[in-house]
């Protein structure tokens, strides 16, 4: 080995399988190097994958990862329209299929339709991405009403909308994923975001709810709670704000949006089919 670097069947020969397959993808293939045809493709062939909030952020990544992985996405946006289509253009410009579909989330008859839509237009829905999130921050005293109603009626319940109108397909074909995106602030609550811990942490108790009434159907729904994530959301905390969390943090970094996309992939793929119920946190050891 002179070059330094061993060959994958060097490190995997020995191993057969769904474990050699699941090494190789996620060991093998970062979302970054999105080819053509690289080791992923195989995982999600065929199946249809929704992805709300899908056009910037970690929705973006999300996308990507699934389309990385072989499956059809739907890319679902509301106002974000110029994004969106950068990430149909750029994942089929890598060979991946993808399909744009807008849609306000928190608009319960709206986003129904466009589930309705999706399923007639490229078939059930396999694997579902419940990740369309805002933020209005106000310390409780100060919050409105109206800016509690914003961000539940966003972030929590356009979850029970698209899910609903989603599973019985996933039911009828005795297979389905539904990952829902909570937050670190779901787990342990932070100043000034009563209204976004709530949301985030209901999501958590929606995923553990759901997971017992569909485990023995096929269906795994789960939770990923991201840390302090380098994104458009996170983009105006002061660098001093920024330092501190990351002296905090284990790591020592804030994440990327790829990082969470990648444990997203895992739970969406057929290798997470025992893991239900369950909320990964992708925070660097900042909240254990």
């Amino acid at each position: 080995m002179g070059s330094g670097h061993a060959r994958v069947d060097d490190i995997y020969g020995t191993w057969s399988g769904p474990i050699k397959q699941l090494c190789l993808t996620f060991g093998g293939a970062p979302v970054q190097s999105f080819t053509k045809r690289n080791i992923m493709s195989a995982i999600l062939e065929n199946k249809v994958c929704l992805v709300t909030g899908a056009g910037r952020g970690i929705g973006r990544a999300i996308a990507i990862a699934l389309a990385q992985a072989g499956g059809h996405v739907a890319i679902n946006y509301n106002r974000s329209e110029a994004e969106a289509n950068a990430v149909k253009t750029f994942i089929e410009g890598a060979g991946g299929k993808a399909t744009l579909y807008q849609g306000n989330v928190s608009d319960s008859f709206n986003i129904r339709g466009v589930v309705e839509k999706i399923s007639g237009d490229l078939g059930p829905i396999a694997v579902l991405i419940n990740n369309a999130g805002i933020t209005r921050d106000k310390s409780f005293l100060k919050m409105t009403k109206e800016q509690w109603d914003e961000v539940i009626d966003v972030n929590l319940s356009s979850t029970f909308d698209v899910t609903q109108a989603a599973l019985p397909g996933m039911l009828d074909a005795g297979w389905g994923r539904i990952v829902n995106i909570s937050s670190i602030v779901g787990l342990k609550g932070n100043f000034g975001q009563t209204n976004y811990s709530a949301s985030k942490g209901g999501l958590i108790s929606f995923t553990k709810s759901l997971a017992i009434e569909t485990a023995r159907k096929g269906v795994t729904v789960n939770a990923v709670a991201p840390g302090f994530i380098e994104t458009d959301m996170t983009r105006d905390i002061p660098q001093k704000v920024i330092d501190y969390v990351n002296s905090l943090t284990p790591a020592g970094r804030m994440g990327t949006a790829e990082e969470v996309a990648s444990a997203v992939a895992f739970l969406a793929s057929p290798a997470a089919s025992y893991i239900t119920g369950q909320v990964i946190s992708v925070n660097g050891g900042l909240y254990m």
